[in-house]
């Protein structure tokens, strides 16, 4: 007992002091130098890690993915008849289908609102500009865009700070295995779609592609847990949800359904939940998320369908992003090759260029947020005043140029509405400014005009080159503030603006359309930033209707991916790792097959069991001197027959693991013996379900326990996982990584290597924190030679 309080008073004060250290480096501006993480990391293993979630810096733990096979389990799964069985199928079919069918409600309600908000304004602005009023139509663009971006940082700086930013991140880290708070919640969803709808009206340089994607996670998660949690439906049927496994599937479900409905690509959905936000697939997952993208996809067209008729607004003409380019003949040769590959160069290059920059950026901008809640609304309302400023002061630059005649004909051009490829913006009759139609419109339209086709004379070099050079300028200084944003749409912009020069450039020598150049140009930046392949190739093809494009596309992406991957991680890796949120990725660093996990039990204090049947007063002990989240329970004094017919030995087993949360429950329910004994299974099932084991939340302070109480005992063995994952230790840390990974796992128990009477039967612990690469490093810093090569 001793030793354990010895042990307890020093891991308390070694938490204590590295978590004040953490909240100093977070305090403390000037502490944090640009080039170190955002958060101060700790030096030691297994310690309690902070995160930035959203733009709010939390406490994260990991998820219980792993099934816990205790009596109670074991229980429950033997007595579930067959018709329950079929109604856990159906219920997830459901689900499936509702996140789908809300996703897509809510993604038609915020394209409705952008496209009418954003319209009308644009439509004010252009009244003045017709009659010359360029003052008051510049004060019109910039109020309402002041407006609207304070509306949208508002509701996340005090209401939900973890609805700012795109959430795919955080999705990733999820999925992984990280339990992210408050970011699934029902006040962070709906401060989502407000503020999504503030932002992008705003004409911010970001899109509503990864808050939806937040949207559909925010749906599944409230679904599966019955809706919010002070006001949670408690549902018969919903019991079978009330477990981390089977919300990671609606989460999957509703990341998918996000992208599709961004994209309006179903396909594209799936494949992007797989190859860029799951951690863990199976065959039943990829149904139900094509499924539930499937109900996306017959939402929209109904949506678009019923607009189509005058019921929208000004929705009606498109809205959600959908850039046909189906109705041009796709040829090329050999030779176009060339200029083809350029493009897959240029995009893996400036990716990668951008990526670095927007590192630096987002350190400068953590300094400047740690500063308080009024310098975020200052820093995000200075970016749309800045914005404001560039997209109606910039197109005075350009030149007017002459309509061509056979568009005078049909009134084509020049346009004086909120849309159009031709807008006359400051120029005489018969003429137009091509800035103007890329700048003074909404982003999806500044997309479809730059995507156009057979307008090989339709804008001019100098104007892309100061789109581009904004757009790369708004891009890095609009992700960061304190409003919902995505950055699909930005890298689009970007991307777009230098394929379509390449594409004026190689107009003599190749007969590919200038408008197939600049979708070519989106999608190798892309690949080149965020170094996602094939759902990248899908997407685009869904994008544009046209399956020709499919072998340049591919060439694209992969060379654009194989050329960023020289620099440096994709940009959700970078943001993961500016978050501190520890993620494990897929590829061990090679130099972990030089360490075992026993060295890192060496490095870790020392393990804290428990007995099967264990005193009150010791475990409330633990619990209030530790912060682990498991505990090996441990029989003593076992009587072993030994091989050969040797004596019977006095021996320890290991009868399992138990989680920290079913301790506090048995504390709560006062399910305590007066003697030392085994219980029944009908003492157990009397007292506990398998719902209540799966309740999280209660703390060990808000449980009060007598000093009679104290000396009584409690049989652990019911509530035991009696088969918690095990390693030898003289594993090596690059294997146990991959198997704690791909199972799912929030602990895994080391063994020792030699069984023997009289050895205690674990060695210690891994956690997530044990395997996080620099969190090893800081330990065995001789290690460092090989840091930064990943395995294959």
């Amino acid at each position: 007992m001793e030793e354990l309080n010895r042990f307890a008073e020093s891991e308390a004060e070694s938490i204590e002091r590295s978590q004040q250290e953490e909240i100093d480096g977070i305090n403390d501006p000037e502490s944090n130098d640009l080039h170190q993480p955002l958060l101060k990391r700790n030096r030691t293993l297994s310690s309690s890690p902070l995160a930035i979630v959203g733009t709010k810096v939390s406490h994260i733990e990991s998820l219980d993915y792993e099934i816990n096979e205790n009596d109670l389990f074991k229980h429950d799964w033997r007595s579930r008849s067959k018709v329950q069985v079929l109604q856990y199928i159906l219920m997830k079919w459901l689900l499936a289908f509702l996140v789908g069918l809300l996703t897509g409600g809510i993604a038609t309600l915020i394209n409705l609102a952008v496209e009418n908000i954003a319209g009308y304004k644009l439509l004010a602005v252009v009244k003045y500009i017709d009659e010359e009023r360029y003052m008051m139509g510049f004060l019109v663009m910039a109020g309402a865009n002041f407006c609207l971006t304070l509306v949208a940082a508002l509701l996340c700086v005090f209401f939900a700070p973890t609805a700012a930013g795109p959430g795919i991140p955080e999705i990733k880290a999820y999925l992984n295995g990280i339990d992210t708070p408050d970011m699934f919640g029902a006040t962070t969803l709906i401060v989502k779609i407000i503020g999504s709808i503030g932002a992008v009206s705003a004409g911010l340089d970001l899109g509503k592609e990864g808050p939806l994607v937040h949207i559909g996670s925010c749906i599944a998660s409230l679904l599966g847990q019955g809706g919010p949690d002070n006001y949670r439906v408690r549902w018969r049927w919903l019991r079978y949800f009330n477990n981390d496994r089977d919300r990671r599937d609606l989460i999957t479900c509703g990341s998918s359904s996000g992208v599709c409905a961004a994209f309006r690509a179903p396909v594209g959905g799936v494949l992007f939940a797989l190859e860029e936000v799951a951690t863990w697939w199976r065959s039943a997952l990829l149904w139900r998320t094509f499924f539930s993208t499937a109900v996306v996809v017959v939402v929209l067209r109904v949506a678009i369908e019923t607009c189509k008729s005058g019921y929208c607004g000004l929705f009606g003409h498109g809205g959600l992003i959908m850039f046909d380019v189906s109705g041009v003949e796709v040829t090329y040769h050999a030779a176009d090759l060339i200029p083809v590959a350029v493009i897959g160069v240029l995009g893996g290059l400036l990716g990668s260029l951008y990526n670095y920059a927007l590192h630096k950026v987002l350190k400068v901008y953590n300094v400047i947020n740690k500063k308080g809640k009024m310098h975020k609304l200052l820093l995000a309302l200075s970016v749309s005043i800045f914005t404001s400023v560039c997209l109606y002061g910039l197109p005075f630059l350009a030149q007017c140029r002459p309509c061509d005649p056979s568009s005078l004909l049909d009134s084509s051009c020049p346009s004086t509405g909120r849309e159009g490829n031709f807008k006359q913006f400051n120029c005489p009759k018969g003429h137009y400014n091509d800035l103007a139609s890329l700048l003074l419109t909404t982003n999806d339209d500044a997309v479809r005009n730059i995507f156009s086709i057979n307008t090989a004379s339709e804008f001019n070099i100098l104007s892309l080159v100061i789109f581009f050079a904004l757009y790369c300028v708004l891009g890095l200084i609009t992700f960061g503030i304190a409003v919902p944003s995505g950055l699909f749409l930005p890298i689009i912009l970007m991307g777009s603006a230098y394929g379509r020069m390449l594409g004026i450039a190689m107009a003599p020598y190749t007969k590919i359309d200038q408008g197939l150049y600049a979708v070519l140009g989106a999608a190798s930046l892309m690949a080149g930033s965020m170094r996602m392949t094939v759902s990248l190739c899908v997407i685009f093809l869904e994008l544009t209707n046209n399956l020709l494009l499919l072998p340049i596309t591919m060439l694209v992406l992969l060379i654009a991916k194989t050329v960023g991957d020289c620099f440096n991680p994709s940009i959700y890796e970078i943001i993961l790792e500016l978050k501190g949120l520890p993620f494990l990725d897929a590829n061990p660093e090679p130099w972990m097959r030089n360490i075992t996990v026993g060295e890192l039990a060496v490095v870790k204090p020392a393990v804290v069991t428990l007995n099967g049947v264990e005193r009150v007063g010791r475990i409330v002990e633990v619990l209030k001197n530790t912060t682990h989240n498991g505990f090996p329970v441990v029989d003593s004094g076992i009587t072993i027959t030994p091989p050969l017919g040797s004596s019977p030995n006095g021996a320890s087993e290991l009868h399992g693991l138990i989680l920290r949360a079913h301790l506090i429950l048995a504390l709560k329910k006062k399910w305590f013996l007066p003697e030392p004994r085994r219980t029944e299974d009908w003492e157990v099932r009397k007292e506990f379900t398998s719902i209540d084991l799966a309740e999280r939340g209660t703390t060990i302070q808000e449980v009060t326990v007598t000093k009679a109480e104290m000396a009584m005992y409690v049989d652990l063995h019911p509530l035991t996982n009696m088969t918690p994952y095990t390693v030898v230790e003289s594993m090596s840390v690059a294997k146990a990584l991959v198997l704690f990974r791909q199972v799912g796992l929030r602990h895994m128990l080391i063994l020792p290597k030699y069984q023997a009477a009289g050895v205690f039967p674990v060695v210690g612990i891994l956690t997530r924190q044990d395997l996080i690469a620099h969190n090893i490093l800081d330990v065995f810093p001789h290690l460092t030679t090989s840091k930064g090569k990943k395995g294959h």
